[in-house]
């Protein structure tokens, strides 16, 4: 594996690290963080599309694509609201937990993803072990030392509930673009459009998103911005997950590196309090995260 592919691979990890702390920054309700985020990268998209001049697809690759989107719009929706309930340094981490699972196991179970040999041992062995060190991380920085509501307690059953239906979505959004023969540059528009009919649908779909007139509401625009560290951050992981650079499970693996910026963000920027135990297994669970991403940059 390259450097250049490697750092490709981590670029995803300032995108998505940053999304969910400049979401929580701006604020407002899901709807109108879910309209800022998809209008943002839709801009983004059609940006990069006219400066690559890159055409649009159609038939079975746009289909793909563009339902990738949409997937992706419906499992955010979820980690917004489990935002809501338990903050964005708790929701982080099991979200990575949960898709390092999925995507991991769809990477080596369908697409036969870490076959080789990595430091005279088998791959799969490597590549799981990886896992398990980034499990037992996010698990680390989960940790709290009372049961108040105001630590995650009474929400946090919510929360999780939450943060495990996005994930149907968010391995969707990962799947569904390996079906079909696509480069990264090809999939990002029809796949911003999917978000963003996704994000509309939500936001007209309901009384109470109607009421909140979220299309005039200041938050809906100010998101935009987090859309577009989100755009950078899908694009580059379009390219990092072919085959041909990083592949699914690694690609995937070093993305999630995102949870140390988005976890430490919501602590020293959003002010999400943590006793000094609790900072001690944030940055503990880090650490292992980070030595595990390192790990799975060198599986063949």
């Amino acid at each position: 594996m390259s450097i250049t592919n490697i750092l490709i691979g981590l670029i995803p990890m300032i995108g998505w690290g940053v999304f969910p702390v400049l979401t929580g920054y701006f604020g407002g309700k899901p709807v109108n963080q879910i309209l800022g985020a998809t209008y943002g990268t839709l801009i983004g998209a059609i940006v990069v599309a006219l400066f690559t001049q890159t055409p649009l697809l159609t038939g079975k690759e746009f289909l793909f694509t563009f339902l990738s989107g949409m997937a992706w719009s419906i499992g955010q929706i979820f980690v917004f609201y489990a935002f809501t309930e338990m903050g964005v340094s708790r929701t982080m981490p099991i979200s990575t937990g949960f898709q390092l699972i999925g995507a991991s196991l769809w990477g080596v179970i369908v697409l036969g993803e870490w076959r080789g040999n990595t430091f005279g041992m088998s791959s799969l062995a490597v590549g799981f072990f990886a896992i398990v060190l980034i499990i037992v991380g996010v698990w680390f920085t989960t940790y709290t030392e009372g049961k108040t509501k105001s630590a995650g307690g009474t929400n946090a059953v919510k929360g999780v509930a939450l943060v495990f239906c996005a994930e149907i979505g968010y391995l969707a959004y990962s799947a569904f673009p390996q079906a079909v023969k696509v480069t990264g540059f090809e999939a990002f528009l029809p796949q911003a459009l999917g978000m963003a009919v996704a994000a509309t649908i939500f936001a007209l779909a309901t009384k109470g998103n109607r009421a909140s007139k979220p299309f005039r509401t200041k938050s809906s625009y100010t998101n935009i911005i987090s859309g577009f560290f989100f755009a950078l951050a899908a694009l580059t992981y379009l390219i990092s997950a072919r085959p041909e650079v990083n592949g699914l499970a690694t690609g995937f693996t070093l993305s999630q590196m995102n949870v140390i910026l988005a976890t430490l963000g919501g602590i020293y920027i959003l002010h999400e309090r943590k006793t000094k135990k609790e900072m001690g297994a944030v940055l503990a669970g880090l650490l292992l995260v980070v030595i595990a991403g390192v790990l799975t940059a060198f599986i063949n």
